[in-house]
């Protein structure tokens, strides 16, 4: 008997352009196939950021490894949206990663070779280069190698370096300028004779060879010269030099480089936006998950800090499912007049549980929702509910508290208020409702577990002042951060969100030296950078700290 062997479809194969190294000025189309991805060849100098989002959809929420050992102690109702406490230690295996994801090695026709082999087994495969594919003579090999395939390809373009890190440098190219690549074969008499400004791809290594060649052929050696690493990232740094001095001043820079040579260097200091805000090159620590950090991250990187994740708080499932339960048949029975969310982790757990007993939105009806702040009331309104209550002051429990009505018999149908929570959250809240002649049902939505302690690199970096500052959200943050990885060095700017947070860090002996009016994530950001733009003003910012290679990668 005879077996048939079922034919397989080949994939494609996507070159994709990852632009100059700010993932933001990803195409929407790139942005789209990466996301999506499950396997990648990516050159080495990819940018960090775009790497992460390669198959980012497919990637289940990591779990930080912890470890069990005790009972947590209650802690000071947070001032963020956010009620984490101190909490225990747990531990949980970390998810296997979906994504496989490879360097291109050789030169370009083994790497085609080795796309098409696997595109032939019918996944597709993206191939991710720095700048745009069909501006790299190696990428074009591979792409024209393919072509002579039966292999579908596609090729999505990506801004090109050249065009775009001297507008972050804050110089203006115009609509004449000529590029070259100093890692190439370059005609240097040709070069010298076009039209400035040039703009010349290369390492520090090349530098010497360049401006001596350039000079030789006809270039005053006070040409104006801008060197500029890590373009578009909040790591770029650009130092101006002459081309007599370029290979001696440039010699220590890392990462590729793009050398801008013409008149347009002098205007620097009228167009350059990206390098001069206020944060710009601040290493900030932020002790929260990547899911609850991502809005204060990118609050930050638009200020020009570098932000980096510490999680200090884990969240898990109650450990019993009953009190959840019963309190979600409640609010469908109309037993509540109220529902009171203290953090999005208690939104999110509530509509986790409507979703196991196929509820949705329409279970509040009759009910009213207060919010302890705007964070978790715009959780609320995700999926499309208004709050009927948000302090219009200090955006905390007791702000809360002073906003929020008496009970009356005459007007509340019901007497009963439904306070789902973390596991440790203290009783300020239920014991203030209850003042105002409501029943308090207080219940368990979720458990805070302490996360695992940072790599070790991360605890000397808290340690020794590697950080220029650490913005706190709760005081669960600080007193977690202090037990997994140290107390901050004293250079190091403490921000913290409210008055229960700033008493707390003072309490484990930091300077606090940012506070915002109100208890919010925007305010606090916002407040940082002011902070770092007086010091700035005044001088009394000290000189960028040299970072060791190993810090800087």
């Amino acid at each position: 008997m005879s077996r048939t062997t079922k034919k397989v479809t080949p994939g494609r194969i996507l070159f994709v352009g990852a632009g100059p190294g700010d993932p933001d000025l990803l195409t929407v189309r790139a942005r789209s196939v990466l996301t999506n991805a499950t396997t990648a060849f990516i050159d080495p100098d990819v940018p960090p950021g775009v790497v992460e989002l390669i198959g980012s959809v497919h990637r289940p929420e990591a779990v930080p490894p912890t470890r069990r050992t005790k009972a947590a102690k209650p802690d000071p109702e947070a001032d963020a949206p956010e009620d984490a406490a101190e909490a225990t230690d747990a531990t949980e295996e970390a998810p296997e990663d979906p994504v496989n994801i490879h360097p291109a090695l050789g030169d370009p026709a083994d790497v085609a070779k080795t796309l098409v082999a696997t595109a032939k087994t019918g996944v597709d495969v993206v191939r991710v280069v720095a700048g745009d594919p069909l501006t790299s003579n190696a990428v074009l090999a591979e792409v024209t190698a393919v072509a002579r395939t039966v292999v579908q390809f596609e090729v999505l373009p990506g801004l090109p370096a050249a065009a775009v890190v001297p507008s972050y440098a804050g110089m203006a190219l115009g609509s004449g300028y000529t590029v070259a690549d100093m890692r190439g074969e370059v005609d240097w008499a040709g070069l010298a004779a076009a039209p400035a400004p040039l703009v010349l791809h290369g390492t520090a290594g090349h530098l010497a060879e360049a401006t001596a060649a350039l000079i030789e052929h006809g270039l005053s050696p006070n040409t104006p010269v801008a060197l500029t690493v890590n373009g578009t990232t909040c790591a770029q740094r650009t130092v101006e030099a002459t081309l007599e001095t370029a290979a001696e001043q440039g010699g220590e820079l890392t990462g590729p480089l793009l050398l801008t040579i013409g008149k347009i260097v002098s205007q620097r200091g009228k167009l350059s936006w990206w390098e001069s805000r206020a944060l710009y090159g601040w290493t900030v620590l932020v002790p929260r998950t990547k899911e609850q950090a991502a809005d204060m991250s990118e609050r930050l990187v638009g200020h020009g800090a570098i932000p980096k994740e510490v999680p200090t708080i884990a969240v898990e499932p109650p450990r019993s499912p009953a009190q959840m339960e019963r309190a979600v048949k409640g609010l469908v029975d109309g037993r509540y007049q109220w529902v009171v969310f203290t953090s999005t982790n208690s939104v999110r757990a509530v509509w986790e549980k409507f979703a196991e007993f196929g509820l949705d939105a329409r279970a509040f009806s009759g009910v009213k929702i207060a919010c302890v702040g705007e964070a978790t009331a715009d959780r609320v309104r995700a999926f499309g509910i208004e709050p009927e209550l948000v302090p219009s002051g200090e955006q905390s429990s007791l702000g809360l508290l002073e906003d929020f009505p008496p009970y009356d018999e005459v007007f509340d149908p019901v007497n009963r208020v439904l306070l789902p929570r973390a596991d440790i959250a203290t009783e300020t809240l239920a014991e203030g409702l209850r003042e105002r002649g409501w029943e308090i049902d207080d219940v368990t939505a979720y458990r805070t577990v302490r996360a695992a302690p940072p790599p070790a690199e991360t605890r000397e970096m808290i340690k020794t002042g590697g950080f220029d500052a650490v913005c706190f959200t709760s005081s669960s943050t600080v007193r977690n951060l202090v037990g997994i990885a140290g107390k901050p060095h004293a250079r190091t700017i403490v921000a913290c969100i409210g008055p229960k947070t700033a008493e707390t860090a003072v309490e484990f002996g930091l300077r606090v030296d940012v506070r915002p009016e109100t208890a919010s994530i925007p305010d606090l950001v916002e407040a940082l950078a002011a902070h770092a733009a007086r010091l700035r003003a005044e001088g009394a910012l000290p000189p960028p700290r040299k970072k060791s290679r190993r810090s800087r990668s």
